[in-house]
């Protein structure tokens, strides 16, 4: 790997000279395979070169590039980058600049690691102090250890805190506890002057509500107080199938209006993405083969998907209690389907359709992903206009189409 100032690289000749002066100097990379990395993210639309790529050992080297740049006449911008899980380029280094690689930052100071404070006489007041650069899956399994985990997670566990929280982290629980920039006491963040500091609701809150969900454009998340709740053992984990978009969608929103739910979340079933995809092998072959006949007969089909948590107390009880949730509801009654995992095999399951198509190597392509909010008013004009008129009758799609529901007031 190869030290800013010692390379024979061609991007060093565009690198400010007083950068070779700063203390993070032997933590810059120029490497070929350093900058190519960079140069990518999960998109594999957008390529842009960096011109070197920092690995900081703490917050204060991000602090010190940061600052370098705001004060220097020729500044220069920098990009944060976690797993560079954006389509867009949004973590790259437009124009060839300096990326920072964050998940660097879990190598070295216990300050980036994963710190769990459990309060054993006040529930909801547990939380841990995560580094930036952790992946959630670092962060449940280490909470777990205590009896605890975060509330609000992303269907994929192998991302950056910082990264999820710049964005927003939404996925089936968001309905109950809002995404997981609601889920945030405290941050350490690197502001676009170079400052270090610190922010909550009640400290220099304008930074705390501007940084979550804000792209990383208004500051570097470093460090992240998580709030905790306690972890339950085991998922009940359902799937029902309508073929009528007015039935599927009056249920998702009469389940996130009551309580007793922890999850739902929503999905298309075509030819062209059949029942079982790489996010999820849920249904068996017997399964499979009933709802393609489905599917043949009606070319689109909706997927209502919910889980119920449960733990030693109430494992006796969560199947009536689930039972109960689901009355009333409008769904095909010969297509209901039912799983029992762990807490942790839940969360984590699309890691393991990931491994799949790694091995086949088919995970190494282009991802186009679009995300939208859609208000309720508009929900049968989307269903009719995107679903049934582009999706359906055009056939150009092979990735998974999810719908989650959410409420407004999370």
């Amino acid at each position: 790997m190869s030290i800013i100032g010692k390379s024979s690289s061609p991007w060093t000749i565009s690198l400010p000279h007083e950068l070779l002066t700063l203390d993070t100097t032997d933590r810059l990379r120029v490497d070929t395979k350093s900058i190519e990395l960079a140069s990518r993210d999960f998109g594999k639309i957008v390529q842009e070169y960096p011109l070197a790529v920092l690995h900081p050992s703490s917050a204060n080297d991000i602090a010190t590039l940061v600052n370098f740049s705001y004060n220097s006449h020729v500044p220069f911008s920098i990009s944060a980058r976690g797993r560079g899980h954006s389509v867009r380029g949004q973590a790259l280094a437009k124009n060839g600049v300096v990326v920072v690689e964050m998940t660097c930052l879990t190598s070295y100071s216990e300050e980036s690691g994963i710190r769990v404070f459990r309060n054993p006489n006040e529930i909801g007041f547990s939380y841990a102090d995560v580094g930036g650069g952790q992946f959630w899956i670092d962060v449940l399994v280490a909470t777990l250890e205590h009896g605890l985990a975060p509330v609000s997670w992303t269907d994929y566990l192998y991302l950056t805190v910082g990264g999820t929280l710049s964005n927003a982290g939404i996925s089936g629980q968001s309905f109950r506890y809002g995404p997981q920039i609601s889920n945030v006491h405290e941050m350490d963040v690197v502001t676009g002057k170079g400052e270090l500091v610190t922010c909550s609701k009640y400290t220099n809150p304008d930074l705390f509500y501007a940084v979550l969900g804000g792209l990383g454009q208004f500051g570097i998340i470093t460090r992240a107080r998580i709030a905790l709740d306690k972890a339950p053992n085991r998922v009940k984990w359902m799937r029902m199938l309508y073929h009528d978009f007015s039935s599927f969608t009056r249920d998702q929103e009469h389940l996130i209006s009551i309580h007793g739910l922890d999850y739902v979340e929503g999905s298309l079933i075509m030819h062209q993405s059949p029942p079982n995809n790489w996010r999820s092998s849920f249904f068996s072959l017997s399964d499979q083969s009933k709802i393609n006949s489905l599917v043949s007969k009606h070319g689109l089909i909706y997927c209502l998907e919910v889980v119920k948590y449960y733990d030693d107390l109430t494992m006796n009880t969560v199947d009536e209690e689930l039972r109960m949730l689901i009355k009333g509801l409008s769904f095909l009654r010969s297509f209901i389907f039912v799983k029992d995992e762990s807490f942790i095999d839940f969360l984590n399951r699309v890691r393991n359709g990931e491994r799949q198509l790694e091995a086949q190597g088919l995970w190494d392509v282009p991802h186009p992903w679009l995300n939208l909010f859609v208000p309720k008013s508009g929900i049968m004009d989307f269903n009719a206009g995107v679903f049934i008129d582009i999706i359906q009758k055009q056939n150009k799609t092979t990735g998974p189409v999810l719908v989650y529901p959410l409420n407004k007031n999370k």
